[in-house]
């Protein structure tokens, strides 16, 4: 592994455990045996690796759901969209880190500010809504759900409920995994034809 990568690593299980301020350029250096003006070199400052561990986390989740779709049919929208759900989880939790960071209020502080941290994640929970609302759109095209459902703001509401069960088990405030069956049953009445 590169020093490069092991920077990006480790810095990103830091931010998102520890936080930003708490997360020190030194302790890092510690971590990863990378001299601290190789960490300046590579991203600048704190900010710098911040934003490219934000652009690293968009393209391994995008990647990731690119793989899924790819490998797979579905034989419905409503499929489709239940499978997606399931995979945002499972993703969730193979990259905890990944998504804990997303969920810490440091990001979004910068963003308030930094053109580049809000296009980033704009960018990642634009693409996230984006593989709903292509399923959704999916099952209106084949009779799965309902033609009178809004296909942007339905996928952002699913995107909310399932990132929602993300923060509780990210942040151990619920079992997530005892709501599956009821978060699926919940997509299915909300997407079915009137």
């Amino acid at each position: 592994m590169k020093k490069k990568d092991a920077i990006l690593k480790v810095a990103t299980v830091l931010f998102a455990n520890k936080g930003f301020v708490d997360t020190s350029v030194h302790e890092l250096s510690r971590l990863t045996g990378a001299a601290e003006g190789t960490i300046f070199y590579h991203f600048g400052n704190k900010e710098g690796l911040l934003l490219t561990i934000l652009e690293h986390v968009r393209e391994d989740i995008v990647a990731q759901f690119e793989e899924f779709l790819r490998e797979r049919s579905f034989e419905s929208g409503m499929k489709m969209v239940e499978e997606e759900v399931a995979f945002y989880l499972y993703l969730a939790g193979l990259k905890e880190d990944q998504f804990l960071l997303l969920h810490r209020h440091f990001p979004y502080k910068f963003a308030e500010t930094g053109p580049e941290f809000r296009e980033n994640l704009e960018a990642i929970y634009n693409c996230l809504a984006d593989y709903f609302e292509k399923a959704i759109r999916t099952g209106q095209e084949d009779g799965s759900i309902g033609k009178d459902v809004h296909p942007r703001k339905s996928a952002l509401i699913l995107f909310t409920m399932v990132d929602g069960l993300v923060r509780f088990k990210n942040y151990n405030l619920y079992d997530a995994g005892a709501l599956f069956n009821e978060l699926i049953a919940s997509c299915r009445r909300m997407l079915q034809a009137n």
